[in-house]
């Protein structure tokens, strides 16, 4: 349920409604700032919220029902302004286009910030993977925490901000003293126990979409991160696991307008992982720039045929100012102007 107070509304007013829909104990109130006027969200109970008689509160204008299943990520709860917010001196939201790049995992600290040189002056963060979640036990599963003080070097070398994965809660609050932004990959996107620990951090927060998982489960998971206090999560299409064997994944281009249409927070889109072939990234991204996308996260590795992750989707570092290039093109006949700062 929505409440939606009068614009003469106090602050006490706001008080008194969250705390009526607190002492309840079945209902998590969230107060939503408007451009003329506030909106209390009141998540959970709908009954119990439904007979408060909360219309008949100072302050209180209307309450009207969140249709949507998934509650905080709403359109409906942003009075369709979408959200937008700064990491760093990088805007990342409407108007425009955040590329983050890096490689796939951290292998050396040479190999790091040979990348990270290499794309520091087109992209406006840097990603790189400490904690690796993989198929196999056997395959490479990062450095830990040495891969954490390397891109903190990278971080202090080159100015960007840091995108990187957590995995696992005994690792939070360690990758949350380097981490700018905290990744949530895709095979943990219904870890709900690590979204709502991830959710307290007060980092924003890249929630990629699961491998078989529908929009609406994207979103529901969005809520457990938002629920837990952070209002900066920005989503992430990869592509979805279907019967099609020729890519990777098969990217979902059609869910970057369906999610602008029902959601307020940021898209972005994973050309890599969907590809996993760096032949089709580019493609892939112009395509996601051409959609509407809020930006792109790609790997970029200056020996890529010698990686230890996913060699084939990843670009070669030397190739990265040329797919900026063109990718940034498309981006700027969609409105769009480069997230740098």
């Amino acid at each position: 349920m929505m409440i939606v107070m009068a614009p003469e509304a106090r602050p006490e007013h706001v008080d008194e409604v969250v705390a009526r829909l607190e002492a309840t104990g079945t209902v998590h109130a969230k107060v939503v700032p408007g451009a003329e006027q506030v909106a209390i969200a009141a998540i959970g109970d709908a009954g119990a919220v439904r007979g408060m008689g909360l219309e008949a509160l100072n302050g209180v204008a209307r309450v009207v029902p969140i249709s949507r299943p998934y509650k905080l990520a709403s359109s409906e709860l942003s009075h369709n302004e979408p959200t937008v917010f700064d990491v760093a001196g990088r805007r990342v939201g409407p108007d425009t286009f955040c590329v983050i790049a890096g490689p796939c995992t951290v292998e050396s600290r040479d190999q790091t910030l040979r990348v990270a040189d290499a794309v520091a002056p087109h992209a406006a963060m840097l990603r790189g993977g400490a904690f690796k979640p993989r198929t196999s036990p056997f395959s490479f599963n990062g450095l830990g925490g040495p891969a954490l003080e390397i891109l903190a070097e990278a971080r202090e070398r080159t100015g960007l901000p840091i995108v990187t994965e957590l995995t696992d809660l005994t690792y939070a609050e360690t990758v949350a003293e380097v981490a700018d932004v905290i990744q949530i990959g895709a095979r943990n996107m219904q870890n709900y126990a690590l979204l709502d620990v991830v959710g307290r951090l007060g980092k924003p927060v890249l929630l990629k979409r699961g491998l078989s998982s529908t929009l609406e489960e994207l979103l529901m998971a969005a809520d457990y991160v938002l629920k837990g206090g952070t209002e900066q999560v920005v989503l992430c299409e990869r592509g979805i696991r279907t019967f099609e064997t020729a890519t990777r994944f098969t990217l979902d281009l059609g869910a970057v307008p369906w999610l602008k249409l029902h959601t307020h927070l940021p898209v972005i889109v994973d050309p890599s992982h969907a590809a996993g072939d760096r032949r089709l990234v580019e493609a892939l991204a112009r395509g996601a720039a051409a959609v509407g996308a809020d930006g792109i996260i790609v790997e970029v590795h200056d020996d890529p045929d010698a990686a230890m992750c996913d060699g084939p989707q990843q670009l070669h570092a030397r190739d990265f100012p040329a797919f900026t290039a063109q990718v940034l093109a498309h981006a700027a006949l969609a409105g769009r102007e480069p997230s740098m700062p």
